[in-house]
Formats: C-alpha cells, sequence, structure tokens
C-alpha cells in the first residue's frame, strides 16, 4: 500500500506555549486543580502509547518468526482492534465535546485545536489504512506465507507511523490542554 500521509512533524506555533511556561509538566500533579478526570485523561494517552508499541513489536515478533501467525493474529485483533476503537472514539469525543470546552474558557488557543484536529482527520486515514492492511496480510496468511511476511512487514510500517504519530500528537495535545484546564480550573 502506497498511501501518503500528512502527519504533522513541525512544533506548534510558539504562542501556544504560553500557559505551558506558567504550568510546566513537572508541576501538573501537585497543582490544586488537576483533576481525577485530567488524570484519566492522561492515563487514556498512555495506554494508547503502550498498545501502539505492543502492536508494533507484536509485527517485529511475527517477522523474527518468534510468534505464530494464530497468536500474531489473536494478538493483531485484540490490541490492534482496540487501538483503533479506542482511538476513534476518544479523539471524536475530544473534537466533539473536549476541545469546545477549552475554547470557550480560553480562546486564544484555537488555533492550536485546530491544529489538532486536523491531526485527528489524519489519524483518521492512517487507522483506515492500518485497518485495510491489517486484513488483506491476515487475508493472506491461509494462502500465501511469503505475501503474508510482506503484509505484516506493510503492517510494521504502520505501526511506527502510528507509533510516531501519537508521541507528536498527544504530547502537544497535552503541553496545550493540560496548561488550560489548570489555569482556568476546568473539569475538576
Amino acid at each position: 500500500m502506497s498511501t501518503e500521509f500528512s502527519i504533522r512533524t513541525d512544533d506548534m506555533p510558539p504562542e501556544m506555549g504560553a500557559l505551558l511556561d506558567q504550568y510546566p509538566r513537572d508541576s501538573w500533579d501537585a497543582h490544586p486543580g488537576f483533576s481525577d478526570l485530567t488524570r484519566h485523561w492522561l492515563g487514556a494517552h498512555r495506554m494508547f502509547r503502550r498498545v501502539a508499541n505492543i502492536v508494533r513489536t507484536d509485527c517485529e515478533a511475527f517477522l523474527d518468526h518468534k510468534r505464530s501467525p494464530g497468536d500474531f493474529v489473536a494478538r493483531l485483533h485484540h490490541y490492534g482492534g482496540g487501538l483503533i476503537g479506542s482511538l476513534h472514539g476518544h479523539h471524536g469525543w475530544e473534537d466533539a465535546e473536549y476541545f469546545p470546552e477549552l475554547s470557550s474558557a480560553d480562546p486564544r488557543f484555537d488555533h492550536g485545536l485546530e491544529i489538532l484536529e486536523k491531526d485527528h482527520e489524519e489519524l483518521d486515514r492512517v487507522l483506515h489504512s492500518f485497518t485495510v492492511t491489517a486484513l488483506d496480510a491476515i487475508g493472506q496468511m491461509q494462502k500465501d506465507n511469503a505475501a503474508a511476511r510482506d503484509g505484516v512487514g506493510q503492517l510494521h510500517g504502520m505501526a511506527e507511523l502510528i507509533e510516531a504519530f501519537l508521541q507528536r500528537h498527544l504530547s502537544d495535545e497535552e503541553d496545550l490542554a493540560v496548561p488550560i484546564i489548570l489555569h482556568h480550573r476546568l473539569r475538576g
């Protein structure tokens, strides 16, 4: 699959970090406005990073003959399917509810929220391509081992892309959202 994606690699505009300077990451936990809801949201982000890593390393294990086809498919269904479904639900909620709440509290950061929403649109494309690639690879496992290995190789590349995308996007999202939440005492 030769789909090209527009994965953002540039930094957020400097003005989007205005509150991060006042509320650096290492101070978040101790802030009185740091609520369980925010902790849960950050926990979901940690889970996405962890599961994306599992999907990538499972592809590597299959390609290195350290995971059987049956075990690989079962884990891909569990972890890959879970990651895709959870990401769609999570960023759908962010776009529909979370980002509008942040925008209402502090419209100075609307440009950053728009950047993050565009990331979500591109992530949808990446996840769709990952799903198609995964289904193709699984379909080949019953027929042609070499084609299945090629398919898992492509899937591995997609998994690396998802992992890199999440690293960038989730960090930017956290650095923008949490300081707004703390500054305006939202979600507490």
